[in-house]
């Protein structure tokens, strides 16, 4: 009697052992994998489980958190005599560790109203988290040019340094101090300017860096004014638009001015007298007259010898050759001698 009651017991519980088990193992979400990948500690499994019902929880285990620090602006930087006192936060979330007084002493706003008007003791050590609206290559740059320091190994773009300046300015910093002849900000920008020359002497034109137009300006010789358009020259400004239409025109009436005298006739002799040493005089004229009609305040020293140094092929005179091989010389160095910037 009691075999049979103990087989039915176990028949009745082995029933369920054929039956698909129902529990919906597939819908539990995975951790994402940054997360499983830089977790530090790993997650075990307690033995037994856990029961929440009747016992307090367990923390769970700590976990290293991944975080974007800048390569200069770092806790440990050796940047300033003080530790920082301050952490920037990047709009890509990246942490700049700097210092109140630093970033105090060149605004005049400041920062843009972020900082309070003096630096105070704070109760963390590294002092409070402020974000900005900067991503990091460009909080890169501002401060690389609030401290002084070059940061042309990190190779920005010329937008990137652009929109550096925009927000310069945003945060009260003066322009014509950190960007002046003698800072390696004014440096790096001045390396874009073969590539962006118009961008470039915009931009100084726009904050008024008269030092940077300066050697700008010398790299537009060659850029056609017909082709600025209004939105160009309303960034550019009255002044600065006046300066380069002087270097063009300027430039362009000094070549046509140092075209003009031929070469320095010599004394007759048998076999080259006056009428004959016309010849040159007009062959000069001539080939000079080719030059100053499409006169480019880029033309080259190079373009002037190839256009007026084979007038000396059709002549037998050796005199006149000589005179005709002083004056190019005398034309070069005076070409070369007007002024090439604003």
């Amino acid at each position: 009697m009691s075999t049979c009651m103990e087989n039915t017991d176990w028949d009745f519980v082995l029933q369920f052992v054929s039956e698909p088990l129902d529990m919906e193992f597939s819908h539990v979400p995975e951790r994402p994998v940054a997360e499983r990948t830089h977790s530090a500690v790993p997650v075990q499994v307690p033995t037994p489980p856990d029961s929440f019902s009747s016992s307090p929880v367990d923390p769970p285990a700590e976990e290293d958190t991944l975080v974007s620090v800048s390569t200069t602006f770092f806790p440990g930087a050796h940047i300033h005599s003080h530790p920082p006192d301050l952490v920037l936060l990047s709009s890509d979330s990246v942490f700049f560790y700097v210092h109140t007084r630093a970033l105090l002493g060149v605004s005049e706003n400041n920062f843009g109203g972020l900082l309070p008007p003096s630096s105070k003791a704070t109760t963390s050590q590294l002092g409070p988290v402020i974000v900005v609206s900067q991503s990091s290559t460009i909080l890169n740059i501002v401060l690389h040019a609030i401290y002084d320091m070059a940061c042309s190994h990190y190779s920005p773009s010329f937008e990137s340094l652009a929109t550096a300046l925009s927000s310069l300015t945003d945060y009260g910093v003066s322009l014509k101090r950190h960007v002046g002849p003698s800072s390696a900000l004014h440096s790096l920008l001045l390396s874009h300017a073969p590539l962006y020359p118009l961008e470039l002497y915009t931009l100084a034109a726009s904050y008024d860096l008269y030092d940077l137009a300066v050697p700008t300006s010398s790299h537009l010789l060659s850029f056609s004014l017909a082709s600025l358009t209004d939105e160009m020259v309303d960034r550019i400004g009255a002044i600065y638009l006046k300066r380069l239409f002087f270097l063009h025109f300027g430039r362009a009436d000094a070549l046509k001015r140092l075209l003009l005298p031929p070469p320095h006739p010599h004394a007759p002799i048998n076999d080259c007298d006056f009428t004959e040493q016309k010849r040159l005089t007009r062959a000069w004229a001539l080939a000079s007259a080719y030059l100053a009609w499409d006169a480019r305040p880029d033309l080259s020293t190079n373009a002037i010898e190839s256009a007026l140094a084979p007038l000396g092929d059709q002549i037998s005179c050796e005199l006149c050759r000589k005179a005709l091989r002083d004056r190019l010389k005398t034309l070069i160095i005076q070409w070369s001698a007007v002024k090439r910037t604003i």
